[in-house]
């Protein structure tokens, strides 16, 4: 593998990535360093929004307006020679954001004057051919490790801070062996199949060590859009907002929307590639599982396993809807609710095509058919929209009559 040294950006391209996964890309980053590469995640926050009004469509998704202001903002700071620059967007190949983004990106960056900056992308679907980075099967390792590694600290993370009893003890956990890992996956060292499981098990041992409040905080489930769940400029700082309100947090982890994509998209097409797309999804659920034995074996909170999911709530879903989030958000909705988390808030964009006709709908017949259960509430975010609104229905969310519930930790799964 390439050894990366963070200090020395000899590479021949900087590559840019708008800011998307808050407990993942500080270590996804990794992935993409090589001697042609060295990656950065961009992490100004202050304007972009108007900056991107400024060159996509306002009725653009917020989203897509947040990537582009931010990437936009970037490049008019001066800090990078741009004749050495390129950018970088992920994409599904699905709708909205997986196949329209790449686009969205290029005539943003041409209305703003850096047309000479290359947009480059990485998918699976055959998207701008010509401009998709070439995947190494080390590039693929260690972008998969890390996705399986950001989920285990996000988890105990938010599980555990709301209910520390020494406060910043969790925060300087998360820090310790985010550092480790990204040591890991810098070196290329302790990355084997053995070694990960082992890394599941040590994280979840040493946050096990933390000195918890007997009775838990309330815990409120998170599900919507992939930018929406894990970047805290896509839900306006939700976490933070619970945890001021006095509660935890749960948002299910990318592996199990990893999972959902190889389920819905790749299973589901006739190529020669299905069956090492099943057995991948083996591997992948192999992996998920030893990692949530890890977080249960300390008594934390975790959902089921995918497939195990996907089977749980086949009652109360329909599977056939598999655009952009599709079903997994009604599956991690009823999931919450016949786990032990009796409050979901489902946050998403004004005017996102697959959540207004997928996602609401959802909601409704989730929230009739395990009413018993608890309670899913929405939110929608948008440039031109008022803050206060957003929070407001977060708080009647909070503040709704809890429901019957366990109030040790110990007693969870």
């Amino acid at each position: 593998m390439y050894k990366i040294d963070e200090t020395n950006n000899n590479e021949k391209y900087i590559l840019l990535i708008p800011s998307m996964l808050d407990f993942h890309f500080p270590l996804m980053k990794y992935a993409f360093c090589s001697k042609e590469y060295h990656p950065i995640i961009l992490d100004n926050e202050d304007g972009i929004i108007n900056v991107g009004l400024k060159y996509v469509n306002n009725d653009m998704c917020y989203p897509a307006i947040c990537n582009s202001g931010q990437i936009i903002d970037a490049l008019q700071s001066g800090k990078y020679d741009l004749s050495k620059t390129r950018v970088l967007m992920a994409t599904a190949g699905d709708a909205c954001r997986g196949s329209n983004y790449i686009t969205t990106i290029k005539r943003a960056l041409k209305k703003a004057g850096f047309e000479q900056v290359p947009v480059v992308n990485i998918n699976v679907r055959g998207i701008e051919k010509s401009e998709t980075i070439n995947v190494s099967p080390a590039m693929a390792w260690r972008g998969l490790v890390s996705i399986y590694y950001g989920d285990i600290l996000m988890l105990l993370l938010h599980h555990l801070r709301p209910n520390e009893i020494t406060h910043g003890q969790t925060q300087e956990k998360y820090h310790y062996w985010l550092s480790v890992l990204s040591e890991d996956l810098r070196c290329g060292k302790h990355l084997s199949i053995r070694a990960i499981k082992r890394r599941f098990k040590e994280i979840s041992d040493d946050f096990a060590q933390i000195s918890l409040n007997e009775k838990r905080k309330q815990r409120i489930g998170i599900v919507g859009e992939i930018f929406h769940k894990y970047s805290h400029l896509g839900n306006w700082n939700l976490i933070d907002y619970l945890e001021e309100q006095g509660c935890e947090s749960h948002t299910n982890g990318v592996s199990w929307y990893l999972m959902y994509y190889v389920d819905t998209h790749l299973l589901t097409e006739k190529s020669v590639l299905r069956p090492a797309y099943k057995l991948a999804q083996k591997f992948f659920n192999h992996l998920q599982k030893a990692m949530i034995d890890a977080i249960r074996a300390n008594g934390f909170y975790s959902m089921d396993d995918f497939l195990s999911l996907k089977e749980q709530v086949r009652p109360y879903i329909s599977m056939e809807y598999n655009i952009g989030d599709g079903w997994l958000i009604g599956a991690e909705c009823a999931g919450h609710l016949l786990e032990d988390c009796p409050k979901v808030m489902a946050v998403q964009s004004f005017g996102c095509m697959p959540l207004q006709t997928c996602g609401k709908g959802i909601y409704t017949r989730v929230g009739r058919e395990l009413a018993d259960k608890g309670i899913i509430a929405w939110a929608e975010i948008d440039h031109s929209g008022a803050e206060s609104n957003y929070y407001n229905r977060v708080q009647m969310l909070i503040d709704f009559s809890p429901l019957k519930q366990s109030n040790s930790i110990s007693s969870e799964k």
